[in-house]
């Protein structure tokens, strides 16, 4: 079970409060819940490969629904990434107890932080810290799977809708 919380942010958190910085390339495989993903630390080290595969929840609220994920090999991640795929690229900020993701390409200025929890009871208890502008839980238009295919004019509507111009 995957239980999180999303929120938007108007710009990234200050350098001072990350304590590591991770460049992930997704590529969500078309007709799937599939997505691959290349995750590596900006520090070096060899980079985390795996494959995971999201199963809505039929609920709302921070239980996303059933998540599986798969570690691979780099060759096992070299045949999948042959597949067709969308890309989504970000930077992943580590700002405990968020993950900040500051995203590039047709999205550069979208800013999405997100905390993950063990039970519901954390996820109702959670107070997210002042720097966030507002919480898209449920607005499922601010998941990988949709932003993916999203164009740049239509994000900074939907942006608009809470109040964040994207820069």
């Amino acid at each position: 079970m995957e239980r999180e919380r999303r929120f938007l942010l108007e710009s990234p958190p200050a350098p001072a409060s990350v304590t590591a910085t991770r460049v992930i390339t997704d590529r969500y495989l078309p007709g799937t819940r599939l997505r691959l993903r290349r995750s590596e630390r900006r520090d070096g080290g060899e980079p985390e490969l795996k494959l995971t595969q999201k199963i809505p929840a039929a609920r709302p609220g921070a239980v996303q629904g059933l998540i599986t994920t798969v570690y691979l090999s780099p060759a096992e991640h070299d045949l999948f990434a042959s597949l067709p795929a969308a890309l989504l690229t970000k930077t992943r900020l580590s700002v405990p107890p968020l993950g900040v993701d500051v995203f590039g390409g047709p999205l550069a200025g979208l800013v999405l932080a997100e905390a993950e929890f063990e039970s519901d009871e954390a996820a109702l208890a959670f107070v997210p810290p002042a720097w966030c502008a507002a919480e898209v839980t449920e607005d499922v238009r601010f998941t990988g799977g949709s932003l993916v295919a999203v164009s740049r004019e239509v994000l900074a509507g939907w942006l608009g809708e809470y109040g964040i111009r994207l820069g």
